[in-house]
């Protein structure tokens, strides 16, 4: 397939998916949320645990937030993990346990308290003229992964659920999860919520999952064999010719290529 074939092809699957509860996805539970910082707390919480099933995510992640009776950011500007583990408790998700969300809340609470929102740390490390977001997002990440001194073997443990959680750039990664989080802060549509305005869209990289990968080693888009970061920023970059002003809104649409598709 061309590029011009190519292009008009995702531009099909967007304008057919761009619609609000369009297939299932772990985003839509974000629209029931109503002020900014809620839907920014809730993004990243989200963000975390989207691996695996959908329905297993949206199930966890329903009852996450149904404990806390849809006011996360109130939660988690407030946690106390004597007062508050007990709203955790017997909540897991696959590799993830209560322990695990008692210490991303932890963290996220010193966070706030420090910086008072996500987007606030994120600006302190990202510049207009950088190339992309990724030096914000390792600001970051670096912020919330922040290691305590004089660790524990409990805390050791929990500390490296957190590294699952919440991987950094500079850990080569993908980064597909917190890629997924800055679309949804920063993209607008029916789909994205749009509340981080102040950040450029066409600087997002694309979320790149082991399916998107296969996907578009199979349209011969990247000439790179290794799924890492520089596959994903490679990626956005070929995604550019088709939209330079918004390359990561194809993210949805490769999400939605089957890979036993003809071309």
């Amino acid at each position: 397939m061309n590029k011009t074939d190519l292009k008009k092809y995702l531009e099909q699957v967007y304008n057919q998916y761009k619609h609000k509860h369009s297939s299932k996805d772990p985003v839509w539970v974000l629209h029931k949320f109503v002020h900014e910082r809620d839907i920014e707390i809730a993004g990243l919480i989200v963000s975390c645990f989207a691996y695996g099933q959908v329905d297993q995510i949206n199930k966890f992640t329903g009852e996450l937030f149904s404990r806390t009776s849809m006011n996360i950011y109130e939660f988690t500007a407030n946690f106390n993990e004597q007062k508050d583990k007990k709203f955790l408790r017997g909540l897991y998700y696959r590799f993830n346990d209560e322990k695990d969300l008692v210490y991303l809340f932890k963290n996220l609470n010193r966070v706030l308290k420090e910086h008072g929102s996500l987007k606030k740390v994120f600006l302190k490390h990202h510049k207009n003229e950088n190339e992309n977001i990724l030096d914000g997002l390792t600001g970051l990440v670096g912020e919330l992964r922040k290691e305590t001194q004089n660790k524990n073997q409990k805390e050791t443990q929990n500390i490296a659920s957190l590294r699952y959680l919440l991987p950094s750039p500079e850990d080569n990664s993908t980064c597909k999860r917190l890629n997924l989080f800055m679309r949804w802060m920063v993209r607008k549509d029916d789909i994205d919520l749009g509340i981080w305005k102040e950040i450029d869209k066409s600087k997002l990289v694309m979320p790149v999952d082991t399916h998107i990968y296969k996907v578009t080693q199979k349209l011969k888009m990247v000439k790179r064999k290794s799924c890492d970061l520089k596959y994903a920023v490679e990626l956005t970059n070929e995604l550019k010719e088709f939209d330079a002003d918004d390359p990561v809104k194809y993210d949805f649409a490769l999400c939605h290529v089957r890979l036993d598709k003809k071309f």
